[in-house]
C-alpha cells in the first residue's frame, strides 16, 4: 500500500487544497483493488475546496491520476440536457409541458401495445416517466444523428402510461435533446458548445474527444473473479476509438469531461444560473429543473429520492446519501461517477472513476466513502 499512499501524495501535491481524509479514502479503495484511481473535487459557490488525484490513470502503462484526467461521465450528461432544455424554455422556445409531438413530428404516431395513440410530454421524457422503449445498440447500428434515432424510438409501443410509473429511460433524454436540435436550429453538440461549454470555459467536456484529449483519458476497468482489475472497453463504443464520430451524440450519457469542466457546470447551477457575471438559467428555471418533478413516483437506484428535470433529487438522506442535505440534487454515471450538489450546504461532490462492473454506481461503497470522507 505505501507506494500507492506516495503516489497520491506526488499526484496532489501541486494543489494548494486537499483534504486527507478524501485522499485515504480513496487510497484504500486503490489498495483494494476497488478502483484503478480516482479525481475528486469538493467545491463551493465560490472556490474549489479540495481536489485530489489517486492511484493510475493507466495501471499498465503506470500512468499516474493527474487531476486533468478525462473521463467518460456518462449519464452525468442527463443535467447537462436537461439544462439545455430549460435554456430553451427560458428563451420562449417551448414549455416542458408541451407535448413531444407539437416539435416533433413523427412522435404523433406514437403508439402503446394495443395500437392506441399515446402523447409525451418533455416532462415526462427528463423525468423517466414517458414510458418510451429503449433502442439499442444494434438496432441504431450506423446512426450518427439524434434527427435519425427518433423514428426508431416512435416503431417501438409505449410501455405504460406516460405519468403513471418512473423507469429509467434513455431514449427519453435522446428525445429531450432532440426538441433542443429542432427550436434552436443547431445540432445538439453545437448548441452545448456554443451556449454553455465555451461560454464556462468547460473546453474538454465534448461528446466526441480529440486525439489530444484522448491522451488524458482515464483507462476503464472492470474486476474479474480473482479480484483483480482488468481493461475494459466503454459499453457503447464497439471496437471504435472515443475520437470516433461515427455515433450520434448520447444525451443520455454520451459525454466526457473533467473534474475542472464539471465543477464550471455545477457551480452555475449552483449559483441559480449565473457565473461571472453571466446568466444561463433563470433562477425559477434552476428551481424547476432541481426539484422533485416526478410527485409520488418511487424513483431511482438508491432509496429515498424523486426525480427533477434531468436530475435526481434527494428528498430524504440515508445510507450512502446519509451525509447530504434534504434537497441535494446531481447524477451518477455507469462506470461510478457521481456529481452531487447540496444546496443548504453550498457544496459541490465529484467523484471520478471508470469502474464498469459495479453492481449499483449509485449504491457503490466507493461513493458512500467518498461522502463521509469529504463531511470529516
Amino acid at each position: 500500500m505505501k507506494p500507492i499512499l506516495l503516489l497520491s501524495v506526488l499526484a496532489t501535491a501541486a494543489f494548494a487544497e486537499v483534504n486527507p481524509n478524501i485522499s485515504e479514502a480513496m487510497d484504500k479503495m486503490i489498495a483494494a483493488k476497488e478502483i484503478s484511481g480516482a479525481v475528486t473535487l469538493v467545491a463551493d459557490d465560490e472556490k474549489t475546496l479540495h481536489l485530489g488525484a489517486n492511484g493510475f490513470a493507466d495501471l499498465e502503462n503506470k500512468a499516474s491520476m493527474e487531476s486533468d484526467a478525462l473521463f467518460w461521465i456518462a449519464s452525468m450528461s442527463k443535467p447537462v440536457t436537461g439544462t439545455a432544455v430549460l435554456m430553451m424554455q427560458d428563451a420562449g422556445k417551448l414549455s416542458v409541458d408541451d407535448p413531444v409531438s407539437k416539435y416533433l413530428p413523427e412522435f404523433k404516431a406514437l403508439k402503446d401495445a394495443d395500437g392506441k395513440e399515446v402523447v409525451v410530454t418533455i416532462k415526462h421524457c427528463l423525468t423517466h416517466s414517458a414510458g418510451l422503449s429503449e433502442v439499442s445498440p444494434q438496432e441504431s447500428g450506423d446512426v450518427t444523428t439524434l434527427k435519425d434515432l427518433m423514428p426508431l424510438i416512435v416503431a417501438k409501443p409505449v410501455q405504460f402510461a406516460p405519468g403513471s410509473k418512473w423507469q429509467y429511460c434513455q431514449t427519453g433524454i435522446n428525445t429531450a435533446a432532440r426538441v433542443v436540435e429542432v427550436v434552436s436550429g443547431e445540432s445538439f453538440p453545437d448548441f452545448l458548445d456554443k451556449h454553455l461549454f465555451q461560454p464556462l470555459g468547460m473546453e474538454s467536456t465534448t461528446f466526441y474527444p480529440t486525439e489530444a484529449q484522448a491522451m488524458r483519458w482515464a483507462v476503464a476497468y472492470k474486476r474479474t473473479s480473482a479480484g483483480e482489475l482488468e481493461k475494459t472497453g466503454l459499453m457503447f463504443l464497439g471496437n471504435k476509438p472515443i475520437t470516433s464520430r461515427e455515433r450520434y451524440p448520447r444525451a443520455n450519457g454520451g459525454l466526457f469531461s473533467t473534474a475542472a469542466d464539471y465543477e464550471k457546470f455545477a457551480r452555475m447551477i449552483l449559483r441559480g444560473g449565473e457565473l461571472d457575471g453571466r446568466r444561463y438559467l433563470s433562477e425559477k428555471a434552476v428551481k424547476q429543473m432541481t426539484t422533485v418533478q416526478s410527485g409520488d413516483l418511487q424513483t431511482g437506484f438508491t432509496p429515498g429520492n424523486g426525480w427533477g428535470l434531468g436530475w435526481c433529487v434527494i428528498r430524504e438522506p440515508q445510507g450512502v446519501a446519509a451525509t447530504l442535505s434534504a434537497g441535494t440534487f446531481g447524477h451518477g454515471g455507469a462506470y461510478g461517477t457521481q456529481a452531487w450538489i447540496d444546496p443548504v450546504k453550498k457544496r459541490i461532490h465529484l467523484l471520478l472513476i471508470q469502474r464498469a462492473d459495479l453492481p449499483n454506481s449509485d449504491g457503490s461503497d466507493i461513493r458512500k466513502a467518498f461522502h463521509e470522507a469529504s463531511a470529516k
